[in-house]
């Protein structure tokens, strides 16, 4: 397997496919998330993605020499269109759907 994302998959996930979506703030925020299209890729992006504003405050920023934060804030400015990483296979190996072995396939295309 490549190390193309850091998602979690394994043989009961073949052929849903992983997708990346980038999220402009006044910081970037790329996450992938393992879904069946992307459609759903863009719900779970929208319901359970994105920052966590409570985050968003003084530990963020450097405070040194009698520089100090007044206020540190995060609105959303702007994101591209969710792209296709890749989708969940079994590996090329006669015996990987009998024990489970997974990849992910970067070739793949949107269905």
């Amino acid at each position: 397997m490549t190390n193309t994302t850091d998602v979690f998959f394994n043989a009961e996930d073949v052929g849903k496919k992983v997708y990346r979506k980038r999220t402009y703030y006044t910081l970037c925020v790329e996450q992938d998330v393992l879904a069946s299209n992307s459609d759903e890729a863009d719900d779970k992006f929208l319901e359970s993605g994105g920052i966590n504003h409570a985050n968003i405050d003084r530990g963020l920023t450097e405070e040194n020499n009698g520089v100090e934060t007044y206020i540190v804030d995060a609105n959303y400015s702007d994101s591209e269109n969710t792209k296709l990483l890749g989708k969940v296979v079994y590996e090329d190996d006669e015996f990987a759907k009998e024990d489970g072995m997974v990849e992910l396939d970067t070739l793949a295309i949107e269905d």
